[in-house]
């Protein structure tokens, strides 16, 4: 079954354009990987997923490997290596501004308070909840009040 996130889409669309770090935030499994891995496929981009040992040792010398890279990059995961939000903020402070950051993760009270003190004024934040109604249509009302608006 296709989910039509064609609104949130928009949104993060809209604050990557307005801002060089957009945080999209949300808790476990409500699509926040999918939903970044749908606006990559459209543009050239990077994508760390941070569950993966191979892109967390990509990104143990986080400006060796982020510094060069243009376009979209897309950071999964993001709380798992908060020390990144310091280079964040360098790399979102560069003129011309080289790349734009999507940065994915729980919606935890200390990750939206590093992001919030670390990028503040560079920084957009998206709130990503479970789906709607209007995402996956009427016919499903009872399935998704069942799981709470998350997937199995």
């Amino acid at each position: 079954m296709t989910i039509d996130r064609s609104v949130l889409r928009g949104r993060v669309e809209a604050a990557l354009r307005r801002s060089p770090v957009t945080a999209l935030l949300g808790p476990r499994q409500c699509g926040k990987t999918t939903l970044a891995r749908d606006i990559v496929r459209t543009r050239p981009a990077g994508f760390f997923d941070l569950e993966r040992s191979t892109d967390r040792a990509r990104l143990s010398d986080g400006e060796l490997a982020l510094a060069p890279l243009k376009g979209l990059i897309v950071i999964d995961e993001i709380q798992r290596q908060p020390e990144l939000f310091n280079l964040l903020r360098v790399l979102a402070d560069r003129r011309p501004l080289r790349a734009r950051f999507l940065v994915l993760g729980s919606a935890s009270p200390d990750l939206v308070k590093g992001v919030s003190e670390t990028l503040a004024g560079r920084v957009a934040f998206i709130d990503m909840g479970g789906f709607s109604l209007l995402e996956v249509g009427a016919q499903r009302l009872e399935r998704l009040w069942l799981r709470g608006g998350f997937p199995r």
